[in-house]
């Protein structure tokens, strides 16, 4: 039996982001000693953090908690809009029971409170990977059941379309389907004539405004 390969592990990618130039040179000497961990950003304020996200799409940020532009837990709350998967360690100098319960509420798995080690570090890192891994693995089998369902409902569609059903059944496909914002437009048009035919003006006339915006896109 084949031996898995131990190099081949997934990098995991890092932004750093802190408006101190010290410790974000600190940090990122920390990172390189961490086997599979690769930086891929480092900002200085958390506006150029969310930035920076977007482009190098990080596994994990480290984020200051008191940044100028936007602050740690802001830019944590706007990356997760885009990358929900995306594991985050606040780094502070506070230590209060109130701050740590304001990183918990937007979703901080960690918490360093400057100056900490490179032990510290590593063990942080360490938890967020597998809570990043298991949530990338969950959004991966979400998505693989989403694109069968998809498959399963097109095949539908395409032998209804053929036979012109418009009974409830039919019609109860075509409109899972029109719920996908990148439905094939003939769905959406085959829709449109089930309603005509029973006289489902209400429904009709959402779905015209939904072709009619997506027309003006």
């Amino acid at each position: 039996m084949a031996q898995p390969d131990l190099n081949s592990r997934k990098k995991l990618k890092v932004l750093i982001a802190d408006d101190v130039q010290e410790t974000r040179r600190n940090t990122r000497l920390m990172l390189a000693t961490i086997d599979d961990v690769e930086v891929v950003a480092i900002a200085s304020n958390g506006l150029q953090a969310v930035q920076f996200a977007k482009e190098h799409r990080p596994d994990i940020v480290l984020l200051d908690i008191n940044m100028p532009e936007m602050d740690g837990l802001t830019a944590y709350s706007e990356i997760t809009k885009f990358y929900p998967e995306t594991g985050c360690i606040i780094i502070s100098a506070e230590k209060d029971a109130a701050t740590f319960q304001n990183a918990i509420s937007v979703g901080v798995q960690e918490y360093l409170v400057k100056p900490f080690t490179g032990d510290e570090l590593e063990e942080a890192i360490g938890k967020v990977r597998v809570r990043v891994e298991q949530t990338q693995q969950r959004i991966l089998q979400d998505t693989q059941v989403r694109k069968q369902r998809e498959a399963f409902l097109v095949q539908l569609a395409t032998e209804y379309a053929k036979t012109r059903r418009t009974d409830d059944q039919a019609m109860e496909v075509f409109e899972q389907l029109a719920a996908n914002p990148q439905c094939d437009p003939r769905w959406l048009q085959t829709l449109a004539m089930i309603y005509v035919v029973r006289n489902k003006w209400d429904r009709l006339k959402v779905l015209a405004a939904k072709l009619e915006q997506r027309n003006n896109k």
